[in-house]
């Protein structure tokens, strides 16, 4: 084991983008490492579960080989009411196609943040431990972190209907909520480049019109480029600093809504090699 419980591990999301990052996942738990705190957004909540559960496979094949699962979205699902991506199933529903052991994400000791967005206020809300007393628990905050406003059918917790977490006060990058943790030094996977900076929204009233039912969340969507790109600066400084490791990706061959298998397990590869080249000093960086 790698004692890293000093450190705070950030996922960001970007849905299939997520086949890039995942060999950092599977790398990181084979090769034993233990942090302190883990956390992510979108399909980085789903890296979260993933990882905390100790569990290479389930982290790879959430975002390959499940993308060919009949039930798991496309044009068909959406037509139907069910979302491009079919969450209740992604989530919730596919427990014999995916299982989730959940003994081994409660025996793990690091501390769990996972964020989703209140659809009716825009509040930002997060999640740990203390909220999660069963798999269910869980996997509808995972899918709440996840849903993509009109791309995916909300889920309801507690009464509250709740999407994608990323429009939420870190923008994705969850390095606010690691230093108000208390930790002070950070490993981030990125599913972004190095020099990639969010793009205002060129169209903000087109925004609007399209989520005039949740306008709460049309304004979190306008306000996220500038708070993504803030958390982004926070992150390089921090680097500099020498007290974090990231991981951008050199290429990103697929978009956030692939569903090509054979597109996400060529993905999954090439961060799979990128990542076997940066291991040593991700090594030293962890103390190794």
């Amino acid at each position: 084991m790698i004692d890293a419980s000093d450190v705070a591990l950030i996922f960001e999301g970007g849905g299939m983008r997520a086949s890039y990052t995942a060999p950092v996942a599977t790398r990181l738990l084979r090769e034993g490492v233990q942090f302190g705190w883990v956390g992510g957004i979108s399909a980085g909540a789903s890296h979260t579960a993933n990882f905390l559960s100790g569990d290479p496979w389930r982290t790879r094949h959430s975002f390959t080989d499940f993308a060919a699962d009949k039930q798991f979205g496309g044009w068909a699902s959406m037509a139907r009411g069910r979302g491009y991506f079919n969450a209740a199933y992604i989530y919730e529903g596919s427990g014999e196609a995916m299982p989730y052991d959940f003994a081994a994400f409660e025996a793990n000791p690091a501390e769990l943040h996972i964020e989703a967005l209140r659809a009716d206020t825009g509040e930002t809300v997060a999640w740990n431990r203390a909220d999660i007393h069963d798999a269910g628990d869980l996997m509808v905050r995972v899918r709440a972190s996840s849903t993509i406003p009109g791309a995916m059918v909300p889920p309801r917790i507690d009464g509250v209907e709740y999407v994608d977490g990323a429009m939420g006060t870190s923008g994705g990058l969850l390095i606010d909520a690691a230093e108000k943790a208390g930790y002070s030094r950070f490993v981030v996977v990125c599913s972004r480049p190095r020099s990639y900076r969010k793009p205002e929204v060129s169209r903000p009233r087109a925004a609007r019109g399209l989520l005039r039912s949740r306008p709460a969340v049309a304004e979190a969507m306008i306000a996220r480029p500038a708070k993504y790109n803030a958390s982004k600066d926070r992150i390089l400084e921090l680097e500099r600093e020498g007290r974090a490791k990231v991981f951008f990706p050199d290429v990103m061959p697929v978009g956030t809504g692939e569903r090509s298998v054979d597109r996400l397990v060529a993905s999954y590869e090439q961060g799979e090699s990128q990542f076997a080249g940066e291991w040593e000093g991700w090594r030293e960086f962890l103390g190794v």
